[in-house]
């Protein structure tokens, strides 16, 4: 074989082992984006169990996850948290899985909104990342924001946010 074969076969060798190797990761990489097959609005039965001491939080509603609509923050009653979550964070499914298996507290409305796609309330409320909780009013001005990233659990969430 002469030198020009083996650097030509050396050279087909190494590119079909670079697209091994990116199809592989391709691989790895879409079964960790892919989103939960569950529904994301999720009542939480439970949560009438506890009750909430502030003076926004009305005891005698349950604590409810939601997906995010234009009128929900004015259509509902109590203590509102916006989760900015996105499909494809490991530590939103972490924090959506740990809102999930609850309980909320009475009188607590987590609005499950995508980041990707509301970006016009990322800038309303200065969200820079994924897992950013912000408690609003019944206007929707902002009260207080808490980014759950580090510690990604409905307990979390809920102490920093009162």
């Amino acid at each position: 074989m002469s030198k020009k074969a083996k650097v030509s076969s050396s050279i087909i060798i190494a590119i079909v082992a670079i697209i091994a190797v990116l199809g592989l990761l391709a691989l790895v990489f879409a079964g960790k984006m892919q989103a939960p097959l569950s529904p994301s609005t999720t009542p939480n039965p439970t949560a009438s169990t506890q009750t909430q001491n502030s003076s926004n939080a009305n005891p005698a509603t349950p604590g409810s996850y939601v997906d995010y609509s234009d009128s929900i923050i004015a259509s509902t009653s109590g203590i509102k948290l916006l989760f900015f979550h996105a499909p494809w964070c490991p530590q939103c499914r972490a924090l959506d899985a740990s809102i999930k298996s609850g309980p909320i507290p009475n009188g607590i409305t987590i609005i499950k909104t995508d980041y990707d796609s509301n970006q016009k309330l990322r800038q309303k409320y200065g969200v820079t990342i994924q897992t950013t909780v912000v408690r609003v009013d019944d206007n929707g001005n902002l009260v207080k924001k808490y980014v759950a990233y580090d510690k990604p659990t409905l307990e979390n969430v809920i102490k920093n946010t009162q």
